[in-house]
């Protein structure tokens, strides 16, 4: 049975900002809520910093979670009001249906598959003149990139992205009417694997938040979705989806 959690962050203790500098320390943390042996669980993560005096960790895991420990090292553990909210995942999941909307949000880091880089790294050139015939993953780095990624994948994802309300903003290249999405925060991010030393061993991935209203086209799709993720980096904060459902018209 699925959970949803939300855990409240206190920015301005010194393990805090440890966890919100380094994804790889975050994915620690949570992975030390987790009853079962961590490579047992399937576990997405997701940081909302909307109001920076006020982050809030979104964690989607397989099993019931205990964040106390979070509380205690990076929360307000003396404090009144709710540390940390776990919630059953499965009501949501019952009202998917084919033609309904949700206000959603997503944080996921848009990638290509390449042969040839454009401008390999050292490493990457390496590869190349070895002979190496497995492509490279890079990561789209223009916001009209990693928009037009999301739109072209959301059919396999069981959803699709409805029209803007707004239909006097400017259309796009293609002269079609602006989708109901919008990229609210873009984000490098490039930090160490651990204390491998190997250039391997560096994560660098660019991460997008993405808002907006969609509709289910495939309910069985979109909770696959939900409940693996959307995109690589998973490990690192990218690919949790979440769902607000809207008031339905009359």
């Amino acid at each position: 049975m699925p959970y949803l959690s939300r855990i409240r962050i206190n920015p301005l203790r010194a393990e805090s900002r440890k966890l919100l500098a380094s994804p790889r320390s975050m994915h620690a943390a949570v992975q030390g809520g987790l009853p079962g042996l961590p490579e047992q669980e399937r576990t997405l993560w997701r940081l909302d910093a909307d109001n920076p005096h006020r982050p809030q960790l979104f964690v989607l895991t397989t099993d019931k979670p205990d964040w106390t420990h979070l509380v205690e090292q990076a929360g307000w553990p003396g404090a009144d009001g709710e540390h940390y909210a776990v919630r059953d995942y499965a009501p949501l999941l019952q009202q998917l249906a084919t033609g309904r909307s949700f206000a959603f949000r997503l944080t996921a880091n848009p990638v290509q598959n390449t042969s040839r880089p454009d401008k390999p790294t050292a490493r990457q050139q390496e590869r190349i003149e070895a002979g190496d015939r497995r492509s490279f993953r890079l990561g789209h780095r223009t916001a009209a990139a990693q928009l037009n990624w999301f739109l072209t994948r959301t059919t396999r994802w069981g959803f699709d992205i409805p029209m803007s309300p707004h239909l006097d903003e400017t259309r796009d290249t293609d002269g079609e009417p602006p989708r109901d999405i919008r990229i609210t925060t873009r984000q490098r991010r490039s930090f160490s694997k651990g204390s491998v030393t190997a250039k391997e061993a560096h994560v660098v991935m660019n991460s997008v938040t993405f808002e907006g209203h969609l509709r289910v086209t495939n309910p069985s799709l979109l909770t696959e979705r939900l409940l693996t993720g959307i995109g690589p980096s998973k490990a690192y904060g990218c690919g949790l989806l979440t769902l607000a459902p809207l008031r339905e018209r009359a």
